[in-house]
């Protein structure tokens, strides 16, 4: 099937790239982007081992992760609305897009609710890009510790999307940047912040020698979106 070759291509240029960087291939993770996927893709890449899927829309979430195995694990990778964060933290393992501390407290009232500590990662924009959610770097480092104060919520790293260019190498150094912005935290918090999810289908490679341990990966695993999916994506003008 062609999401097995795909998936072997990928880990291949992922154990490059870790070569590439003196790293072990075993501390970055793959992120398998379903959004507009059917569940039946899911099943089949879970069948070849990636346990860890990644959904951008709460709605799309809440029908197919009940249509998949149950020992599937859950990140939202999307913009969250205030109004979505309670299926948020019922639905998902991990947020991955915290992008202000309006977001974050009503995570953790919604998470206090549930009774659940939820893992989060922050957002950046680094590249400051008006399209595009996220804090803005000196931001960040302005709200860090309000964020750590909150009970319910439990800081594990960053996440930035880098801007799209057909020459990733372009993009570099957005991902230097963010490991630093990281570095910046650690020392805040007194501890190092385990994970950066950053790199994409386009970019992933670049990422991983600059830091990642997490990289979303969607078309370049799945293909391309269904037709309807993309039409509905640019009608609706959440394009990510």
């Amino acid at each position: 099937m062609y999401i097995a070759a795909n998936l072997e291509t990928i880990r291949q240029r992922i154990a490059a790239a870790c070569a590439r960087a003196g790293r072990d291939p075993a501390s970055v993770t793959l992120l398998a982007v379903t959004k507009g996927q059917a569940p039946a893709s899911v099943r089949a890449a879970a069948d070849l081992g990636i346990t860890i899927f990644g959904e951008n829309k709460i709605q799309e979430a809440k029908i197919k992760i009940g249509q998949c195995p149950g020992r599937l694990r859950w990140h939202f990778i999307g913009h969250l609305q205030s109004n979505k964060c309670r299926d948020a933290v019922h639905f998902f393992e991990m947020i991955e897009s915290v992008d202000s501390l309006a977001l974050a407290q009503e995570i953790d009232k919604c998470a206090a609710k549930g009774a659940k500590t939820m893992p989060v990662l922050l957002e950046v924009n680094i590249a400051g890009e008006s399209t595009k959610y996220g804090f803005k770097p000196d931001e960040l480092l302005a709200r860090f510790e309000a964020i750590n104060a909150l009970r319910k919520l439990e800081i594990h790293g960053l996440m930035t999307i880098a801007p799209y260019t057909p020459e990733p190498e372009k993009v570099r150094p957005i991902f230097r940047q963010l490991r630093e912005l990281k570095e910046q935290c650690d020392k805040i918090l007194g501890v190092p912040l385990p994970h950066l999810s950053m790199g994409m289908s386009g970019d992933f490679e670049i990422a991983i020698e600059e830091g990642a341990t997490l990289v979303r990966i969607g078309t370049a695993l799945f293909g391309e979106r269904p037709r309807a999916a993309r039409a509905a994506t640019r009608e609706s003008g959440n394009a990510r």
